[in-house]
């Protein structure tokens, strides 16, 4: 028995013309209606879950109906669900009611659109976290909480911050958190330690740096009054910087601007037990660690960071606590910095700091510390500039060399130190052969003028012997003793430029020593070495 009635039959049989049909014939045709609808139901439930979908649409019947050779339905491609209306007279007859259209109004309707021509513009996606309200940028739902959040009190609206959706494991969130609230509450405990190794050495935080970033940022900013926070803070970014399992090159925007404040803040903590020198000291040996390790990465790097700290050096409006950091920065990226921005600005800038230092002139004590802070950051800046310069003399202040020659033809250096031939080793080298004796003496090796008037009675027989032409050995000795001039003469070149560099470095050095001694006295005494100390004083 089929679900399908024959009255179905006749009413289709109607529908094409044919008025004729008997009630057997549509009562055979039923059970293989209802069979062809099966199969193409069934063909078309395949394709809807191939398509990794759970809504059946008239496109999988299309697809359905082509797999089986057969002419698609026309109509219904249309995304809108379909309206059935039952017939009238009729319990389980469905037809969709389809509005008539005049052929008048499809003619007097106005031509859509031309389409425009391909073509490619960029427009921003999103501006530091806000999309823009471009037509290129689809509008998108905000809550309604944070809508509001997001107006004026006079009714201006604004750009609406979206948050971003970010995908972590409930791993991650928890260990982001307990991080979080270690550095901010428990910033000196064990398990704070314990979680900084954890920081330096795991290898799958890698979703979370750019959570903790911002987290430093953020947090570095609001917490200037809290001086353990910040130091806390610093060693989390520090335990960044040591683990090599993550790329914390991608977010050095992030954290350079809140290291960079924590030197050249203008007040860091809020109680004056705070050693807030220590935290100047420790964040500028991080941007020094940075710029190192990330130079070759981003090549203005180090010279932006420099620039920030020369303007905070040089500026006399800054406070002396930030001179105090930017003389620690400067220090920290090493001499040659501090020998091109601290030494042409010593002189000046410490005939402003003296008054500063004396208790006559400045009764307030604090300020009076803060200028003998800086002075010692001064002292010890310059103290290793002088102490790198001289021990960099004092190792091209090697002893003196000589040159000498061996029997072979080659050069030899000998030291200048090394004490001299024995008589017994003069004598055994007068008893030698002539023909190796005459490699031998003279000054550098130089062969005499006439080499054969000395070699024929000596050697003479040796050659007739050996069956050698004296001629052609007297050559094969010019030749030789060329080629030994020429490195003779190469290697007296070389050492004559080093001599030179030498000197060179021996009077920068100098300068540099007297006119340190000169504005210190006798406190930059200790950064010069001992063995290189008796060249100078």
């Amino acid at each position: 028995m089929s679900f399908v009635p024959k009255e179905t039959i006749e009413v289709i049989a109607q529908s094409i013309g044919i008025t004729n049909l008997s009630s057997d014939v549509a009562l055979a045709l039923a059970p293989d209606l209802e069979y062809r609808i099966r199969e193409i139901m069934q063909e078309s439930i395949k394709c809807m879950r191939h398509s990794m979908r759970t809504c059946l649409t008239t496109d999988d019947v299309d697809t359905a109906l082509a797999l089986r050779n057969l002419e698609p339905i026309y109509g219904f491609t249309s995304s809108d669900p379909l309206r059935f209306k039952r017939a009238a007279g009729h319990k389980d007859l469905f037809y969709i009611d389809d509005k008539d259209v005049e052929i008048k109004d499809l003619i007097e309707a106005p031509l859509p659109k031309a389409p425009l021509d391909t073509s490619i513009t960029s427009h921003w996606l999103a501006i530091e976290g806000i999309q823009p309200a471009i037509p290129e940028n689809a509008p998108v739902e905000a809550p309604s909480e944070i809508r509001k959040s997001e107006y004026k009190e006079d009714g201006i609206p604004v750009d609406v911050k979206l948050p971003v959706k970010h995908l972590i494991t409930r791993e991650l969130q928890l260990y982001y958190e307990k991080i979080t609230e270690l550095t901010l509450n428990k910033p000196g405990s064990i398990p704070f330690r314990r979680a900084l190794v954890s920081l330096a050495a795991d290898s799958g935080l890698h979703p979370l740096v750019p959570y903790l970033t911002c987290f430093v940022a953020d947090e570095v900013a609001r917490n200037l009054n809290n001086f353990a926070v910040l130091f806390a803070l610093m060693r989390l970014v520090r335990s960044l910087l040591q683990n090599s399992q993550i790329h914390i090159e991608l977010y050095l925007h992030q954290l350079m601007p809140p290291i960079i404040t924590c030197i050249v803040a203008k007040k860091i903590g809020s109680r004056l037990s705070d050693n807030h020198w220590e935290l100047r000291n420790f964040s500028a040996n991080l941007v020094a660690s940075i710029c190192q390790r990330f130079g070759h990465i981003y090549h203005n790097l180090q010279s932006r960071v420099t620039k920030t700290f020369l303007h905070s050096f040089l500026d006399p409006t800054k406070a002396l606590p930030q001179h105090y950091g930017a003389i620690k920065g400067i220090q920290a990226l090493g001499s040659r910095v501090i020998r091109l921005l601290i030494l042409p600005n010593l002189e000046p800038y410490l005939h402003l700091l003296e008054p500063e230092m004396q208790p006559e002139k400045q009764k307030n004590e604090i300020k009076r510390n803060e200028a003998w802070r800086v002075y010692g950051a001064l002292l010890c800046a310059v103290g290793q500039c002088t102490h790198e310069k001289v021990k960099m003399f004092g190792s091209m202040l090697s002893p003196l060399t000589r040159i000498t020659s061996r029997g072979n033809g080659k050069a030899m250096i000998a030291m200048a130190g090394k004490r001299k031939a024995s008589t017994d080793n003069i004598m055994q080298q007068q008893q030698q052969p002539p023909l190796k004796k005459l490699a031998t003496d003279g000054p550098g090796g130089v062969v005499p003028m006439n080499p054969m008037s000395d070699m024929q009675g000596s050697t003479g027989s040796y050659s007739t012997m050996k069956g050698v032409p004296s001629m052609s050995m007297a050559r094969q000795l010019s030749n030789d003793n060329a080629v030994q001039g020429r490195e003779v003469g190469d290697q007296q070149r070389k050492v004559s430029s080093t001599l030179a560099q030498a000197w060179k470095d021996d009077t920068d050095a100098g300068n540099l020593v007297s006119s340190v001694v000169e504005l210190f006295g006798e406190s930059v005494l200790p950064f010069v070495p001992n063995p290189e100390a008796c060249m100078f004083l």
